[in-house]
C-alpha cells in the first residue's frame, strides 16, 4: 500500500534485483563485514538539513543455517547520526511488512525532542525482500491494473473469478521469488534486526515499532531480552491472534473507524454537502461505489479503485478532507476528483513489491485456511457486518490459501524477560484494535501503556501530542515510565486525543480539480 507518488510519509525505495524463478543464488564472497560503511544516499529523495547516510548489510538467508559460502541477502539500512555525544541508538519500522523503512529514520529523526534528536543515532532499515534491500520479493505489477474487478461477489462465478486472480497472483510470487519466500517471516527480520545490532558495535539497541513493527520489536524482545534497552510499540498488533483471524477482526474495526470519517463529514455537511448524519453521509459513499460499477471514473476508479483510494480514511485523520472534498466534487460533477485521490491514495502496478512482500510474511508467518469456502463463507459473514472493507480484505489475503511458502506456528510472544516497555495506542484505531494493546501489556510485564483517548488515527508516538510525546521522551531519554494503573482494564496513561481537522477550502472558486492533496502519513499497510 505505499508507492513513490503518493503523498507518503514512507517512499518507496528504487526496484531491486529478483531471484530467479525456484532458486536463490550462492554467495562465493566474503563472510558479512563487520561494520556498515556509510555513504550518500543516492537513491533516495531526503530532505535537506537531516543529513542522513546510507549503507549496506550482508546477512544469511537462513540464519538458521549459516555458512561461509551460503545465500545471502543484502538490507539498505540508513542512519541519521547523533548531532552531539551519542547516549542511544535508535532502531525504527514503519510497519508493513511490506514497507521499505529506510526513510522512517529521517521522519523520526525530525520528529525527536532536541534532546533526543542531539544524542541518539537513529537507524532505519528496508526489511528483507522490500525496497532497496536484496533480492526484493516481485510478483505481478499487472495484478492492480485500473480497473480491477469489484471485491463484492455478486454470483458464485463472481467468487471464484476472485478466487482464481488471488491463486494465480500466488503462483506469480513462487515463479519469480520462490528461494526467497521461505525466508520471509517476523522471525527472520527479527534475526537481521541483530546482525544489524552486531554491525554497529552494540551491545543493546532501542527500538521503536509501529503497527506491525510492534509485532516485529517483540519477537525480538523475545529472542533477544538482553539486547533491547528501550522498546516503544506503536499501534499494537495483536500478539495472540494469528493473521488469519486478525485479518477478520480487523476488517469490523476498519469499519468502525469509516464510520467516524463518516460522522466527520457529516459535521461538516456546510462544506461537503453530503449529509448530516453519518448513515447519510454512508449512502454517498456506497451510492458513488455502486454507480462506479458500470462508469469507472475517468476510466481507471471502479469500485475496488475506491475501495483503496478511501482505507486511509480508517487509518489516518489527516486524509480526511481530500477524501471528503473529492467525494463532493464527484457527486457535484467533477469527473477528475476521484481520479486525483485514487492516484494520491490508491495502489497501483508499483505496489506490486510491497504487496508481495506484505504476503511473503504474514503467508508463513502462521497457518492460513487451504479450503477456499471457509473464505467464503468468512468473508460473506463478515461483509454483512462490516461491509466498507470486508470483501477487499479478503481477497487481499487469499493468496496465502495457496502459498508456497511452507507456513509457521504462529510466534508466542513472551516479553517477561524483558525489563520494560511503553506501549502507544489510539483508542479509536481501526487497523490495531485497542484490546492488541492490553494482550500486549499482559506479555511484557515490564511495560506501560499510553493510550490517545479518542484517538481516531494509526499511529501515534511522535505524531504531535503533547501528552503522549512527552511520556514517548521520558521513556527514551530517560527510562521512566508512567505509573501502573490500578487494575488490568485501564491504560497507565490516558491522554486527550488532538482534535480532528478541519474542511481544506478549495484553492480558488473553480472547484475540486485545484485542491492540493493534504500532507496525510500513508497507512503503515497492517491489512
Amino acid at each position: 500500500m505505499a508507492a513513490s507518488r503518493r503523498a507518503a510519509a514512507v517512499a518507496l525505495a528504487a526496484a531491486a534485483a529478483v531471484l530467479a524463478p525456484g532458486a536463490v543464488a550462492a554467495d562465493t564472497g566474503p563472510r558479512p563485514q563487520p561494520q556498515p560503511e556509510w555513504g550518500e544516499c543516492t537513491d533516495l529523495d531526503v530532505p535537506d538539513g537531516i543529513g542522513m547516510r546510507c549503507a549496506r548489510l550482508t546477512v544469511p538467508l537462513d540464519h538458521d543455517a549459516p555458512s561461509a559460502r551460503g545465500a545471502t541477502a543484502e538490507l539498505a539500512l540508513s542512519r541519521v547520526p547523533a548531532r552531539a555525544e551519542r547516549r542511544g541508538t535508535l532502531v525504527v519500522n514503519p510497519g508493513g511488512p511490506g514497507s521499505p523503512g529506510r526513510l522512517w529514520a529521517a521522519r523520526t529523526a525530525a520528529s525527536l525532542p532536541d534532546e533526543l534528536r542531539e544524542h541518539y543515532d537513529v537507524v532505519g532499515f528496508d526489511p528483507r525482500g522490500t525496497g532497496a534491500s536484496t533480492p526484493a520479493v516481485s510478483c505481478d505489477p499487472a495484478h492492480f491494473e485500473p480497473p480491477r474487478p469489484d471485491t463484492v461477489p455478486r454470483t458464485p462465478a463472481d467468487s471464484a473469478r476472485m478466487t482464481d486472480r488471488a491463486a494465480d497472483y500466488a503462483a506469480a510470487c513462487a515463479d519469480s521469488s520462490a528461494g526467497l519466500l521461505e525466508h520471509m517471516t517476523t522471525a527472520d527480520s527479527a534475526a537481521d534486526i541483530d546482525a544489524l545490532r552486531t554491525s554497529l558495535g552494540l551491545e543493546r539497541i532501542d527500538f521503536l515499532g509501529y503497527s506491525y513493527g510492534s509485532l516485529l520489536g517483540a519477537v525480538y524482545a523475545t529472542l533477544h531480552p538482553d539486547r533491547v534497552r528501550r522498546l516503544v510499540l506503536d499501534s499494537v498488533v495483536h500478539p495472540g491472534r494469528p493473521w488469519y483471524e486478525s485479518n477478520l477482526r480487523q476488517s469490523r474495526s476498519l469499519d468502525d473507524a469509516a464510520q467516524n470519517f463518516f460522522a466527520w463529514v457529516a459535521r461538516h455537511d456546510d462544506a461537503y454537502g453530503l449529509g448530516t448524519t453519518s448513515d447519510e453521509t454512508a449512502a454517498a459513499y456506497y451510492g458513488t461505489r455502486a454507480q462506479l460499477a458500470d462508469r469507472p471514473a475517468g476510466g481507471v476508479v471502479g469500485p475496488h479503485e475506491l475501495e483503496s483510494a478511501y482505507l486511509p480514511a480508517a487509518y489516518s485523520t489527516a486524509a480526511w478532507p481530500d477524501l471528503a472534498g473529492a467525494l463532493a466534487d464527484h457527486a457535484a460533477g467533477d469527473g477528475a476528483a476521484l481520479a486525483d485521490v485514487y492516484d494520491t491514495y490508491g495502489q497501483s502496478p508499483e505496489d506490486d513489491a510491497s504487496y508481495g512482500a506484505y504476503l511473503a510474511t504474514q503467508c508463513t508467518d502462521a497457518h492460513w485456511p487451504k479450503d477456499s469456502r471457509t473464505w467464503l463463507a468468512d468473508g460473506a459473514e463478515t461483509h454483512a457486518r462490516a461491509p466498507f472493507h470486508a470483501w477487499n480484505n479478503t481477497w487481499y489475503n487469499m493468496p496465502c490459501a495457496s502459498w508456497s511458502a511452507p507456513s509457521r506456528t504462529w510466534f508466542d510472544v513472551d516479553g517477561a524477560a524483558v525489563d520494560d516497555a511503553l506501549l502507544v495506542q489510539a483508542s479509536e484505531d481501526g487497523p490495531t484494535p485497542l484490546p492488541g494493546a492490553f494482550a500486549m501489556r499482559d506479555r511484557f510485564p515490564g511495560s506501560r501503556l499510553v493510550v490517545e483517548r479518542g484517538g481516531l488515527s494509526h499511529g501515534v508516538a511522535l505524531g504531535g501530542n503533547p501528552c503522549v510525546d512527552g511520556a514517548v521522551a521520558d521513556y527514551l531519554g530517560e527510562g521512566i515510565l508512567p505509573p501502573a494503573a490500578d487494575g488490568t482494564g485501564a491504560p497507565d496513561l490516558s491522554c486527550p486525543a488532538e482534535p480532528a481537522p478541519e474542511p481544506a477550502a478549495p484553492e480558488d472558486s473553480s472547484g475540486g480539480a485545484d485542491r492540493e492533496p493534504q500532507s496525510a502519513p500513508r497507512p503503515l499497510l497492517l491489512r
